[in-house]
């Protein structure tokens, strides 16, 4: 059995106290007010992440796994494996990496959850960084794809094809629809909703905006969403559109959209296909034509969104609680409770990550990012 003494982040608020665990919480002891000691909050979880360390999900084999353990240093304890756009085969080996992962699972790794499918059932229109190659989307090609590997989050454009008639067999398999990669109207995107999709991916990136006469993706969310991705590398959104977002969509939560570039020196990478370059911090396409996912980790995250003025304890519910209520897995993680899995960040005062328990387990001595990886 180990303990840690701190300020502790409880779904109560916080308390100063011990936290007991092993593989799960066994008790919280409140003990007498202190403003001493770390602050130990829930571990993180990244729903939406594509590489990291020069690896890449698309790439199969133990990429995934790979992926998992470098994000886990930085206190990500759970995340989703996430696709791009590419051939049936190409993503079916993708999968059978994710599904390898998540059979091995290494102590002191994030734990893979599964598979986040963000392509290629989107729209040619708003590719963004996914290369070409979309599919219209069939329930048989989704199973095919689910019975290699669990799908729990599918992004799709809900004007292509037969997509808002498909939402609802996808939702009965389990998967929860995000409507993303999308030219759709206001309209169409509500119709989605109302079919059961139930979130959007990296809200106002790869989708129709705001405009106040021809509303599309982006304010359907703000208007009827309750759960919605946003990635705060404070490059893909600026910051008072993060904050106008956190007003209108009660349980927008955040996601890295990492890729093989994030812990890495600038220079060239991959994106799936996608040759991609990082500078300064920023990946974009190698042509510059557009962002192309991320080299951000959730530790990062979060600090970029203590910079705009949030509260320590809201951030934390974004980066874990949330996250952990959209699949379904509040029971489990996103929460330090008695009976909760032992999922854990410890963060001194300048909300750097020191330490990092994964189901009890401590991971390798956390990395401090600084544009190389240790």
């Amino acid at each position: 059995m180990r303990q840690l003494r701190g300020q502790i982040l409880t779904p109560a608020g916080w308390i100063h106290g011990d936290i007991q665990f092993d593989d799960r919480i066994r008790a919280i002891k409140e003990r007498a007010a202190s403003v001493d000691g770390p602050r130990i909050i829930p571990g993180f979880i990244d729903l939406h992440v594509h590489g990291g360390a020069g690896r890449d999900v698309m790439q199969g084999g133990d990429a995934a796994r790979s992926v998992a353990a470098f994000h886990a240093r930085f206190g990500t304890t759970a995340l989703l494996a996430t696709t791009m756009t590419d051939s049936p085969s190409r993503v079916e080996a993708a999968l059978t990496g994710i599904a390898a992962a998540m059979a091995a699972h290494q102590p002191g790794s994030a734990r893979v959850l599964g598979a986040h499918l963000e392509g290629p059932f989107i729209s040619s229109t708003r590719l963004g960084a996914q290369p070409p190659g979309v599919l219209p989307a069939t329930l048989q090609k989704v199973q095919r794809f689910a019975a290699i590997a669990p799908i729990r989050v599918l992004t799709l454009a809900p004007e292509v094809a037969d997509h808002l008639d498909l939402i609802p067999e996808l939702v009965a398999q389990g998967i929860r629809v995000q409507v993303g990669h999308s030219s759709a109207s206001y309209e169409t995107t509500l119709a989605a909703l109302q079919q059961g999709a139930s979130g959007f991916t990296h809200l106002f990136n790869g989708m129709t905006g705001m405009s106040h006469r021809d509303p599309g993706v982006a304010a359907a969310a703000m208007a009827h969403g309750e759960y919605a991705e946003l990635i705060p590398d404070l490059e893909h959104v600026h910051p008072g559109t993060i904050r106008q977002a956190l007003r209108a969509i009660p349980k927008l939560y955040f996601i890295t959209d990492a890729t093989a570039a994030a812990g890495m020196p600038d220079g060239d990478y991959t994106l799936g296909t996608q040759a991609v370059v990082k500078c300064q911090g920023c990946v974009r396409l190698k042509d510059g034509s557009s962002l192309a996912g991320s080299s951000l980790t959730m530790d990062q995250a979060l600090r970029n969104l203590l910079t705009l003025g949030m509260d320590l304890a809201d951030v934390s519910a974004r980066l874990s609680r949330y996250p952990a209520e959209y699949l379904g897995i509040a029971h489990e993680r996103g929460q330090l409770r008695a009976g909760s899995l032992a999922d854990l960040v410890v963060l001194d005062e300048h909300a750097q990550v020191t330490d990092v328990y994964l189901e009890g387990v401590r991971c390798p001595a956390p990395a401090v990012l600084a544009g190389t990886l240790p």
